[in-house]
Formats: structure tokens, C-alpha cells, sequence
């Protein structure tokens, strides 16, 4: 197994759901998430560039500078249908309209993540086809009602509920959908640690 044991690694993120991936890989890091990044997205954007750009306004937006050993991992997720992104649902209304739209289609959903310490930085997407069954409007009410998920792109967690009734396939990355490629993570994070 690669020793990062050298360098401070910090996860830039409140979702539970990173932290849970992070540690699966094995090895220790802190959680900081202070930080001056506001999200927004430029409207013209093209939606794959959207997690990219908001992955590295996240790590630049962190809140100190960085120490010569530490590393911070920032990520963003977003689900891209067609040419619309999703991002997390503001209310119940948002995240039954989403859901809807994503009944009985195919949606990517792309991961952005940076790595970065007191030298560099490296960012890399990971992108992850999805294919919904089609949904009962009854379904997707009682989802968002007992699952609450507003902090969630596309408002839907593929590990919940939802994923088990609803996801007809899957094309990439499962942890992807999740909201962080580990595996490439691991390869990526090993290379970066060498450089």
C-alpha cells in the first residue's frame, strides 16, 4: 500500500458521503472547511466545466495557505442532463421536479476533484453514465420527503432508496456517483505525492 503517512492530507468537504470514501482508502486526514468560495456557475458555461470550475474555486478559496507537507482535496459533483446541470435541489419542489426529469433517462453524473499543496495542483473529472427506470410520481414525493435530499446533485443519492428501486444501470463508477472517484483519487493522489 502507498505510505502517505509524509503528508498531512485535509478534505475540503462537508458531505458525509466523501469523508466515508476518503477513509475507505485507508489512510488519515483532517477535515477543514473553512472557506471564502462562494458557488456559482457561469450561465454559458459548458456543463462539464462547471464541477471543474468549481472544484478549484473551492481550493483556492481555502482559507490559509499550505504548509509544505499537507495536501487538500477539493471536490465537486454535479449531474448533467443533456445540457441542463443539476446541482443540489433548494426545496422539496426543485428535487421532485429533478427527480421527474430524470425518470426514465440517461444523465451523466460528473466529479471534479483538486489536489493541491504548497507547490502545485492537479485537477481531474471523472464522468459516470446513469440510467434511470422510470419513477411513479408517489415514489419520488416519498423519497424526497423521508430522505431529504437537498444536499445532494440531482437530488438523489444512488446508495439511498431511490438507487435501489429506480437505477436501471450504471457506466463508470459507482463511488463517482457517490460524490468521490476513489479510485482514480488513489492513482491520481499517489502521483501527486511523487511529483
Amino acid at each position: 500500500m502507498r505510505d502517505f503517512s509524509g503528508k498531512s492530507i485535509i478534505l475540503a468537504s462537508n458531505s458525509p458521503r466523501r469523508k466515508e470514501l476518503l477513509c475507505g482508502l485507508g489512510f488519515d486526514f483532517t477535515i477543514d472547511t473553512i472557506n471564502t468560495f462562494e458557488e456559482s456557475k457561469e450561465p454559458d458555461r459548458e456543463p462539464e466545466m462547471v464541477p471543474v470550475d468549481m472544484s478549484i474555486g473551492k481550493s483556492h478559496g481555502f482559507h490559509r495557505e499550505l504548509e509544505q507537507d499537507e495536501i487538500l482535496i477539493t471536490a465537486d459533483t454535479v449531474v448533467i442532463l443533456g445540457r441542463e446541470v443539476l446541482g443540489k435541489p433548494h426545496s422539496r419542489e426543485e428535487a421532485v421536479e429533478m427527480l421527474g426529469k430524470l425518470s426514465g433517462h440517461s444523465h451523466n453524473v460528473v466529479t471534479s476533484v483538486t489536489l493541491r499543496d504548497s507547490r502545485h495542483e492537479k485537477t481531474f473529472s471523472v464522468s459516470t453514465e446513469v440510467v434511470f427506470d422510470v419513477l411513479s410520481k408517489e415514489d419520488i414525493e416519498w423519497y424526497v420527503d423521508k430522505f431529504s435530499p437537498y444536499d445532494k446533485a440531482g437530488a438523489y443519492g444512488i446508495q439511498e432508496w431511490i438507487g435501489y428501486i429506480g437505477i436501471k444501470e450504471i457506466r463508470g463508477s459507482y463511488y463517482n456517483v457517490m460524490g468521490l472517484p476513489v479510485n482514480r483519487l488513489w492513482h491520481e493522489l499517489s502521483l501527486f505525492v511523487v511529483d
